[in-house]
């Protein structure tokens, strides 16, 4: 794994866009085999396109869903990916006392989101093949890191050679967990208190569906050959 920076007063990224320029430049060595970048929308896909161009490689998307809990949604239960994986945080089940009918109930309205998103984001293209090939996943920062133990888990069914996870900000204990999942992990900043994503962007603008179409449309995703 690339070690991340843990000065006192790492430098805030200005946009998304720098982000994803300054996290590329740590991923040259990946240029020449032949990788897929995916990015994780919605925020993520500004960052991943970014670190598409600069590798020359094809972009693609995984929608991923936070299963948020009942009366706080910011809170993180869970988490559902794009080719039926789920993932969940049990001792948050435990702790907040959700089981049951519940959990349906909430997975049930993400699964909706999910394929609603996928339908809006793919336009009846079929996915990239990542079987016997290098994909890297890119989204833009990582608090809990349980969406992007989903994606990394859905990804992973489809066999890829080499599976990476490429973040420009990290909280370091999932930083941690997140290594047991991929078979690299790049991150530019691991600060000691993360205190929420967007606290390491000057521009955290929130992306829109709109803004993930333009993305993919200027990359080229949907006229690309593998």
């Amino acid at each position: 794994m690339l070690a991340a920076q843990r000065d006192s007063k790492p430098a805030r990224f200005a946009d998304r866009r720098e982000a994803g320029r300054r996290l590329a430049a740590q991923l040259r060595s990946f240029e020449a085999g032949d990788p897929v970048v995916v990015g994780l929308p919605r925020g993520g896909m500004p960052v991943a396109a970014e670190v598409a161009a600069a590798l020359d490689a094809p972009l693609e998307f995984l929608a991923v869903r936070k299963l948020g809990a009942p009366h706080n949604p910011e809170y993180g239960i869970g988490a559902i990916a794009e080719g039926g994986t789920r993932v969940f945080d049990q001792e948050a089940l435990a702790v907040l006392g959700i089981e049951g009918g519940l959990l349906d109930q909430i997975v049930a309205a993400e699964t909706a989101e999910l394929r609603r998103r996928v339908e809006a984001y793919r336009r009846e293209r079929e996915p990239l093949p990542m079987k016997g090939r290098t994909v890297i996943v890119v989204d833009d920062g990582v608090a809990t890191g349980v969406t992007d133990t989903a994606a990394l888990r859905a990804i992973r069914r489809r066999r890829p050679r080499r599976l990476v996870l490429a973040v420009p900000v990290c909280a370091p204990d999932a930083l941690a967990r997140l290594q047991a999942e991929a078979d690299e992990v790049v991150c530019l900043i691991a600060p000691e208190q993360l205190q929420g994503v967007g606290q390491w962007y000057r521009d955290f603008a929130q992306v829109s569906d709109a803004g993930v179409i333009a993305v993919l449309d200027r990359a080229g995703t949907r006229n690309r050959s593998p």
